[in-house]
């Protein structure tokens, strides 16, 4: 029986457990099962580290999958109404494709494009507003693009032409001096290159037997004529004198000058050593002989030029070429002469253009009073040349109402006569393209260069009619001034160019499928009756029957194109009817459906392209027709291709590269 304790009523004589064992024991179980424990909540936290992101993304990628698969199988809807998929629909039907490379026109269908074969791609709008000659950006998008533009301006110019050259020696003034007989040379008096000499100064001695000899038949010859003079016999003095001219004109020829035979004759003796006279006033450019040398007959023995005036020889493009003229004023600067200008004019501009170089010569002649000029040296040449001037005249106060020289321009004479270097009688001025009245300067429109987009032959600017409109122009440049260009067709003064962000504007328009860079003659009227020199000249390569087909037919039935615009065109011979293609790449489309093609030709108008579309245009371009590589086979005694000998299959209608490619 249990006792309560008197002082605490609810306590029993119970005896308590000890509580340092109970813990003791517990202390002991714990250490079996920690362990255990510690492990099983490590691999519950990592669980739930990483199972709940895994189940979150494997949900939505699920969710993801089942809407796709939805809308594939058509229970969703991407506009969320009929309307909507209509309008997608309408959309998708006016979609026009392109081909990359601009051959043909813009398509309604997908495919490959029957000239280059290459895949066609959707035309993007260029705008809300735009038409098939210009775009439209909105203020957020031109701000983006970082389009300026700047106003046209119509300011007198003239054009400056700068080149480089090399001093030359004048042609004209280079004497070579040779022996007159054969002979030995004695004494050299200008021993060295670069000596100066003056007209009949004595350069050699030479000693000739032959030169004796003739010596002495002049001088018995005088005697004989003197002598005869006394004679009657009137046959006898005449021939005398014959004799005696016969020998004075055979010793000049031997190279003695008329004052050296007239010494001659005075001192009565013959001699057998003979001076060499200088011919002209000018510098030993080169000597070819030494003392004691014995030399041949016509052997050269020193070579003289007259320093006095050099040539400057330059190389300009032939766009310069063209702008100046004979005997126009030219500034130099020599390389060894800095800040000390001469003047030249120009004497002579190459007929023909150097094929390796691309340059037409240009020889300027200046005036070397001074003898500062080196030959060799470089020299920078200025040429000023006035712009816009309908007539081509060219005011020169130098040359107002004087007479110039015809071969040497430097020669300039206030009355007429005779030129004192070449002996031609001299020219008006005006006769070779100078005024005597100074000429009013014109004036003429340019651009910043960088408005001016340029591939090839093709020339466009970017022209902002509206705000925010830019419409593309062709242009006919003229030389560049400076950092400004000169536009003689295409433009108006005043307008608004663009000068940064034009090839943006450019890669928007071909994107939109309308006229750009590859091909502004697109943006040109449709001419049917225009036939350029470079397709009359493919056309004539046809035989004549080809050739009055093609003036009959006149354009591709697949492209569209006119005759000759891709090179000489290949004839198709199908369902009894000859056909003419522009090129190889028409054949295959034409022998798919011959009855469509054929009903083109029956009607030329089914043929033309949509008002809204723009036209293709016909080929303007100076180059060579891409097209051209590709029609060697077409001959005019080539046999014309026929449906029945090459039947329509795929395999026949593919390319000898694609055949190679598959083996």
């Amino acid at each position: 029986m249990n006792k309560t304790n008197p002082i605490n009523p609810l306590s029993t004589d119970v005896p308590q457990p000890d509580v340092f064992a109970v813990h003791a024991q517990s202390q002991n179980h714990d250490d079996g099962i920690a362990p255990e424990f510690s492990r099983r909540e490590t691999q519950r936290w990592w669980i739930k580290l990483f199972l709940q992101p895994l189940l979150l993304l494997a949900c939505g990628a699920a969710l993801l999958t089942g809407l796709g698969v939805a809308q594939r199988m058509g229970w969703l809807s991407g506009g969320g109404s009929s309307s909507g998929s209509a309008h997608s629909h309408a959309a998708h039907a006016n979609t026009k494709y392109i081909c990359p490379m601009m051959c043909t026109p813009p398509q309604s269908e997908p495919g490959r494009c029957p000239v280059c074969a290459m895949e066609l791609v959707p035309a993007t709008s260029g705008g809300g507003s735009s038409d098939t000659h210009s775009i439209h950006l909105d203020p957020a998008a031109r701000r983006v693009a970082n389009i300026q533009t700047v106003s046209v301006q119509s300011v007198p110019m003239s054009r400056t032409i700068r080149s480089v050259g090399q001093l030359g020696y004048d042609e004209g003034t280079l004497k070579m001096i040779s022996a007159y007989v054969d002979g030995r040379i004695e004494r050299l008096y200008a021993d060295y290159t670069g000596v100066v000499v003056k007209k009949g100064d004595h350069l050699a001695l030479v000693y000739s037997p032959r030169l004796y000899s003739a010596q002495a038949e002049l001088l018995l010859a005088r005697k004989a004529h003197d002598q005869s003079r006394t004679e009657s016999v009137g046959r006898v003095p005449e021939s005398n004198r014959k004799m005696y001219d016969s020998a004075r004109q055979r010793i000049i020829e031997l190279g003695m000058t008329d004052e050296q035979v007239n010494q001659l004759e005075q001192a009565g003796e013959a001699n057998s050593r003979m001076h060499l006279c200088a011919p002209i006033s000018g510098t030993v450019i080169e000597k070819k002989a030494v003392e004691g040398q014995y030399v041949k007959e016509g052997e050269v023995i020193y070579e003289l030029a007259d320093l006095s005036t050099v040539w400057l020889m330059l190389e300009l493009f032939p766009e310069d070429a063209a702008t100046i003229r004979y005997g126009q004023k030219v500034q130099a600067e020599v390389q060894s002469l800095p800040g000390r200008p001469f003047e030249g004019r120009v004497a002579f501009i190459d007929p023909s253009v150097n094929a390796k170089t691309r340059t037409v010569g240009v020889r300027v002649v200046i005036p070397n009073t001074d003898g500062v000029l080196r030959v060799g040296d470089y020299a920078k040449a200025t040429i000023e040349v006035p712009l816009g001037d309908k007539d081509g005249l060219v005011y020169d106060p130098e040359l107002a109402n004087h007479w110039v020289s015809p071969r040497h321009p430097h020669i300039v004479s206030a009355t007429s006569g005779k030129c004192p270097i070449c002996g031609v009688d001299l020219v008006p001025a005006s006769e070779l393209g100078f005024t005597d009245q100074q000429v009013k300067a014109q004036h003429v429109f340019v651009v910043p260069r960088d408005a001016v987009l340029m591939a090839g032959n093709n020339s466009v600017v970017y022209v902002e009619t509206e705000p925010g409109r830019f419409e593309i122009r062709r242009v006919i440049l003229g030389p560049q001034c400076g950092n400004d260009i000169v536009i003689r067709q295409g433009v108006r003064e005043g307008e608004q160019v663009a000068t940064r962000g034009n090839f943006l504007i450019d890669s928007q328009m071909q994107l939109a499928g309308n006229p750009s860079l590859i091909d502004p003659t697109r943006a040109q009227p449709r001419m049917d009756d225009e036939l350029t020199p470079i397709m009359m000249a493919a056309l004539d390569k046809l035989s004549p029957e080809d050739r009055q087909l093609a003036t009959v037919q006149r354009r591709c039935p697949v492209t569209g194109k006119l005759l000759g615009s891709m090179g000489a065109p290949l004839r198709v011979e199908i369902a009894g009817h000859s056909v003419l293609i522009c090129c190889r790449g028409c054949r295959a489309a034409l022998l798919d459906t011959p009855e469509k093609y054929l009903a083109v030709l029956a009607n030329p108008r089914t043929h033309e392209p949509d008002e809204d579309l723009p036209p293709i245009g016909d080929i303007q371009m100076d180059l060579p027709p891409t097209g051209d590589f590709q029609l060697h086979e077409s001959h005019p005694n080539a046999a014309a291709v026929s449906s029945d000998e090459v039947p329509s299959t795929p395999e026949n209608l593919r390319t000898p590269d694609e055949k190679g490619s598959d083996r």
